[in-house]
């Protein structure tokens, strides 16, 4: 039964229209429709509010942030891989994957990671990424426990694909499995969207939303038990995706900074990659549809790009300095989007052009909020292949011809 309470904050905050059906609804339905109203969070009413002022102050200063670069990395392998190898031996390192999205803009309708990748045989995403890790199991000797983020959407189906799959090989019981926190859709007007008479319209919360998913999946201390300081996180786009290097595992390390981020040279001034900053002298990151003119064709003293380094969503933090900031909120960011919503007719409809917002957190504010970070450099050739389209640019096609460049049969 609905608390007084709740339809007090309802009313208060505008949003009483969440209960047009609920008296259409049978027990079970309003049971489990209770339960999102009540877990509902109206602090977005708020941001929703303030969304003008979120990110932008005229007074920020950027300035670029220098890399480890290939050359320098080459010159101290020995002694990097040789720290990595130790860290990972002694299980001071885990492994996060990002893998709440769906294929969807692979015309595929299941978890992004089951996409088969293949071409004269069946390689799953998630196949080259645990593949990867293997490598570093038979150098080390050791499993790296992996923490696989899914959500809501598609957490049954990526464990039962796992479960088919006897884990590709790998141990199960390094295997954690944990759902990524939801948010809820608003219109431009104000309101939060329904899905069904019986749901609101929620969606995964951004990438920076790991951490929060974490602790509250209580892994935190899972970590703890296995003696896991640092976790090395990373997304499902790229299917060279390295992880748990123990060169970048013992850079980091060795560096004292207590996060690390793997950058490509990009491929163009504009290419659609987030590039390595600082903002305000602290490290940052600036994602490319923010990335004013005069960043772009900036230049160094050698007459380089002065921000030439793009992220590919492959980072190291320290878990002590993410406990730390835990407390402080990140940054909600707001994003335009086509969200499929009931009309007043209680029809769904499936908007053509963006109707909406979504709310996001990012990963890079949560560098931002380290003291420093190391930017470290690796060969876009090696790894970096996104799968992020169907057709063109970081495409399926130019995957499957990046994995066949380094020798993988597909």
């Amino acid at each position: 039964m609905l608390s007084e309470s709740l339809i007090e904050k309802l009313n208060q905050y505008g949003q009483n229209h969440l209960l047009k059906y609920y008296d259409e609804l049978d027990e079970r339905q309003k049971e489990n429709y209770e339960k999102q109203l009540e877990e509902l969070d109206f602090e977005y009413v708020e941001i929703f509010k303030n969304k003008n002022k979120i990110g932008k102050n005229a007074e920020d200063v950027y300035s670029p942030l220098e890399a480890m670069t290939i050359e320098d990395i080459e010159k101290k392998r020995e002694v990097f891989e040789a720290a990595g190898i130790q860290a990972l031996k002694e299980c001071k390192v885990g492994a996060v994957l990002l893998a709440g999205g769906q294929g969807t803009r692979l015309g595929f309708d299941k978890p992004k990671g089951m996409f088969n990748i293949g071409v004269n045989k069946e390689v799953y995403i998630f196949e080259r990424i645990i593949t990867n890790i293997l490598e570093v199991v038979n150098i080390t000797g050791c499993y790296i426990p992996l923490f696989i983020m899914t959500s809501e959407i598609n957490d049954k189906q990526t464990r039962a694909f796992f479960e088919e799959k006897n884990y590709f090989g790998y141990d199960r019981n390094y295997i954690f499995f944990f759902v990524q926190s939801m948010a809820p859709s608003m219109s431009f007007d104000g309101k939060f969207y329904m899905e069904a008479k019986d749901r609101l319209s929620l969606s995964p919360n951004g990438n920076g939303g790991w951490f929060s998913s974490i602790i509250k999946a209580d892994l935190i201390h899972q970590m703890e038990r296995m003696g896991i300081e640092w976790l090395n996180v990373f997304s499902v786009d790229n299917v060279l995706q390295r992880i748990a290097d123990p060169v970048y595992v013992g850079a980091t390390v060795l560096s004292g900074f207590p996060s690390s981020a793997k950058v490509v040279k990009k491929a163009r001034p504009d290419e659609r990659v987030g590039v390595m900053c600082r903002k305000n002298g602290r490290p940052s990151i600036v994602e490319y549809y923010e990335l004013p003119d005069e960043m772009m064709q900036a230049k160094d003293s050698k007459g380089e790009p002065a921000y030439n380094y793009g992220v590919i969503l492959n980072y190291m933090f320290r878990i002590k300095e993410l406990l730390d900031i835990n407390g402080n909120n990140l940054t909600t960011h707001i994003v335009k989007k086509k969200i499929p919503y009931l009309d007043e007719e209680g029809v769904l409809v499936a908007p053509e052009e963006p109707n909406g917002y979504k709310f996001e957190t990012l990963i890079l504010d949560m560098i931002n909020m380290l003291d420093d970070c190391l930017v470290y450099e690796v060969d876009r050739k090696r790894e970096f292949a996104p799968v992020k389209n169907k057709e063109g640019v970081d495409s399926i096609d130019t995957a499957r011809e990046l994995l066949q460049y380094n020798g993988i049969e597909i």
